[in-house]
């Protein structure tokens, strides 16, 4: 889960490009980054957040009409600053790209472009894959003139070769710039306009959140396996390169899209209040008494919401979160999350002393945050607490973009519900059921025939994925996120040195 964005226009775009990251900052709040081109290209990209990344010195370089922007989420837990996006290659034009996605094949085409098209890769990024098999077919078809064929034509090559998710943006030095989405349409991708005069401007973004802020009209997804092109001149080109199925994620309504986005033609939260009513039949057939709903905020308060109104129970905030602390789910490293949840929430004693209360939350990954913020409701007193996801138990990785590589890091994983609840501390425990998650999102647009959700199913859409697969990109992330918390420990022990010198002094 990254969020990425592109912008053509008239006039510099990189207070859009600028603001519409701070827009996608959910998506991804590791390292961000954006390329322009005016002449020539003008890239700035970092580690840490938006707002830390971008000056007013670097905001100023940053000139040109076309550009592209990234957040990046890492999901082999690395966070090397040389892997922040968007990437960039000078040969054809120039050509930068931000990716949101995972490339299922990516050790198979590493290999193929160091062997067979001699072209040097720097990091361990698939991204910085895709980009170089589309530079490298773009090359290939030799253009004096780039036209929308040459770029369609590239394309083509790149989803016969790319195997998994990908929603992508990419900058073309001169030309202008590109979205595609795979024939799966796994990862959202969406087209926006904004007038400027008698002319267009065009936005291609991770979610049309940032096109409303923005003074953008939304104007519809990319479809799966199709592309967009937007020329020098502003005009935009589009074509169906491989023929389409969409297979969403469904998580990006339970978890990762901003409630006010709209994915797919369905409001993410319209479908997360339906996803608390469908929850709420099973609550009701329990028959335990309860005084408050209380939301885990934020996600978790569209569904209490529909919860809270289908049981006829008060809603209450009871847990105030810290704006400050980020969304510790896409957070590197397991021990900077458990870090975090220290002090992400804080109880407001009077919604819960002497009462039984249900907490309402998105999902249960790892099991931490759920069993943190329980202690913390009985600590001030709660007299029950009761525990309702609105999402299934999450039982198998993913491989096309969230971080839940390994089955070992996933609680419900060869645990029973009671066994899970035991370990969280829940008086009782309730989960969403796949079936109704299908019907809270299918009601926004019957045309969603499958989803991509073999983190509850161990069903995947994508062929290539086998249980072999797993076990070889499980292994591939281990040991990549091994070297990662072997540098946090080294951190770690830093900070404790420094603390145990103060002390002393």
């Amino acid at each position: 889960m990254c969020g990425v964005l592109a912008v053509s226009g008239f006039r510099d775009v990189i207070q859009d490009l600028y603001d519409g990251l701070i827009l996608l900052q959910h998506r991804g709040q590791d390292a961000a980054g954006i390329i322009t081109y005016d002449q020539q290209f003008h890239l700035k990209k970092s580690n840490g957040m938006v707002r830390d990344v971008f000056h007013t010195k670097s905001l100023n370089r940053l000139r040109g009409t076309m550009g592209i922007g990234h957040v990046r989420y890492p999901t082999a837990g690395c966070s090397s600053e040389f892997e922040a996006q968007p990437f960039f290659v000078n040969t054809p034009f120039g050509m930068a790209l931000a990716h949101n996605g995972n490339l299922t094949n990516a050790d198979e085409l590493r290999v193929e472009l160091l062997e067979k098209r001699f072209r040097h890769l720097n990091t361990n990024s698939d991204s910085e894959i895709l980009l170089n098999v589309f530079a490298s077919a773009l090359r290939h078809q030799r253009p004096k003139n780039l036209t929308p064929d040459h770029v369609f034509g590239a394309l083509k090559h790149v989803m016969r070769k790319c195997k998994g998710a990908y929603s992508a943006v990419a900058l073309i030095g001169g030309q202008g710039i590109v979205g595609f989405r795979d024939p799966y349409g796994i990862r959202p991708l969406q087209l926006g306009r904004r007038k400027f005069g008698m002319k267009e401007e065009y936005m291609i973004a991770s979610e049309n959140t940032v096109m409303k802020a923005l003074d953008y009209e939304f104007v519809r997804d990319i479809e799966p396996g199709e592309a967009v092109f937007i020329d020098k001149h502003n005009r935009l080109h589009t074509k169906h390169i491989r023929q389409g199925h969409l297979t969403p994620c469904i998580f990006e309504w339970v978890y990762l899209s901003a409630p006010d986005s709209t994915i797919n033609g369905v409001s993410v939260y319209k479908a997360r209040v339906r996803m608390g009513e469908y929850l709420a039949r099973q609550i009701k057939a329990s028959g335990l008494h309860i005084d408050s709903v209380v939301p885990v905020p934020d996600t978790g308060r569209p569904i209490a919401t529909g919860l809270a109104d289908k049981l006829r129970v008060r809603y209450r905030e009871g847990l105030i979160k810290n704006r400050y602390i980020g969304r510790t789910f896409i957070m590197p490293g397991q021990s900077i999350r458990k870090r975090s949840l220290r002090f992400k929430l804080h109880p407001i004693e009077l919604e819960f002393r002497g009462k039984d209360i249900l907490l309402v939350d998105d999902s249960i990954v790892r099991g931490n945050t759920s069993k943190k913020i329980i202690e913390l409701c009985r600590d001030v007193g709660a007299r029950k607490v009761y525990f309702a996801s609105a999402a299934p138990p999450i039982v198998s990785p993913d491989v096309y973009g969230i971080d839940m590589p390994t089955k070992e890091e996933l609680i419900a994983s060869g645990r029973s519900i009671e066994q899970v609840r035991q370990y969280i501390g829940a008086d009782a425990l309730f989960y969403g059921r796949v079936e109704d998650l299908h019907k809270a999102v299918r009601y926004g647009n019957k045309k969603i025939h499958q989803f991509s959700e073999g983190y509850f199913t161990s069903k995947y859409p994508t062929p290539e994925v086998t249980p072999a697969l797993l076990k070889k990109l499980g292994t591939c992330r281990n040991k990549t996120r091994s070297d990662y918390h072997r540098e946090e420990s080294l951190f770690e022990d830093e900070e404790n040195e420094a603390g145990r010198t103060m002390t002393l002094v």
